[in-house]
């Protein structure tokens, strides 16, 4: 394990810490600092910092850098669907029923295993079991994720999802018949007291939450609708369309019992936009509706 010194003069004095070392070596970015401070590999005369630390004249810093992670996820040669790729970021289009990223004691078979297959270069500050993922979608969930390549890369795209300019459209097949076109859902979201395995809207130990949803097709009994995403809270859209009443057809865990012959909730993240983080040109994307679901809209047309 490699040991490094610093001492702050008065012109670095005032300053974040972690922004601080991030400048010092151009390979060490901001959360991988984070990360290490909150590990204890980083002192401040000799004692763990808090990662807002603010730095003093004549503080001397201790940095213990970390031996890299031996990956125990190992690659998986899948065929997967790119839709965009060069030496800084992937877009992939994930089928329903494929995990992202790994967990103790399922490692295979996720889409983190054909991404290590398909390119050697991911981004490693998410750790050895999600490198290069930068924001999830649920294992039943189709559509486009944006995968970071290096760790400049990452950090600007989970900025941009902190800034909430990422655009992120999905489609969905809902309970009830919606009476107005256009709606936006702002209830904070956090776990469930009487389900840890699950999300509800709380006001306890929850995060701001907001989605904008818009009526594409209505049914006699189902509403098929487009939601988009301003921030990106764990199984979102899922939660807040139940909060409303018109749950998501075939969603095992937030719908009713008895919904639409359809394997896990109609969910499709079809439209995913971006400012590229090296070119700083705005790319966006689009994926069709699987088949699936495409066969379960012309059933519900077909019996209107």
């Amino acid at each position: 394990m490699d040991k490094l010194q610093y001492t702050i003069d008065e012109h670095q004095a005032g300053g974040r810490l972690d922004k601080l070392l991030s400048t010092v070596n151009e390979e060490w970015s901001r959360t991988q600092i984070q990360q290490w401070m909150k590990d204890g590999h980083v002192r401040v005369n000799g004692q763990t910092v808090k990662t807002n630390y603010k730095c003093s004249v004549g503080d001397v810093i201790e940095i213990q850098i970390p031996e890299p992670e031996e990956l125990d996820v190992l690659p998986e040669e899948m065929d997967l669907d790119i839709y965009y790729e060069d030496s800084d970021v992937l877009v992939v289009n994930k089928p329903k029923g494929m995990v992202v990223h790994p967990a103790p004691g399922h490692t295979t078979g996720t889409l983190v295993n054909g991404l290590l297959a398909h390119c050697k270069d991911l981004s490693g500050i998410n750790g050895v079991m999600r490198p290069g993922i930068v924001h999830r979608i649920d294992k039943d969930t189709s559509g486009l994720l944006m995968v970071a390549k290096n760790d400049l890369a990452h950090e600007s795209l989970v900025q941009q999802l902190v800034d909430k300019t990422v655009k992120r459209k999905y489609k969905a097949i809902v309970h009830g018949v919606i009476p107005h076109d256009y709606g936006t859902i702002d209830a904070p979201i956090g776990r469930d007291k009487k389900d840890r395995q699950s999300m509800a809207v709380t006001e306890e130990n929850s995060k701001h939450a907001v989605t904008h949803f818009r009526v594409l097709e209505r049914f006699d009994h189902f509403t098929f609708i487009e939601c988009q995403l301003e921030t990106g809270r764990t199984h979102q859209i899922r939660v807040h369309m139940k909060y409303i009443g018109y749950p998501l057809a075939g969603d095992p865990k937030y719908g009713p019992r008895k919904t639409l012959d359809i394997n896990g909730q109609a969910l499709h993240a079809g439209i995913l936009g971006f400012v590229h983080p090296r070119t700083k040109e705005y790319l966006e994307f689009e994926a069709p509706l699987p088949e699936e679901f495409e066969n379960i809209l012309d059933k519900l047309r077909n019996n209107r």
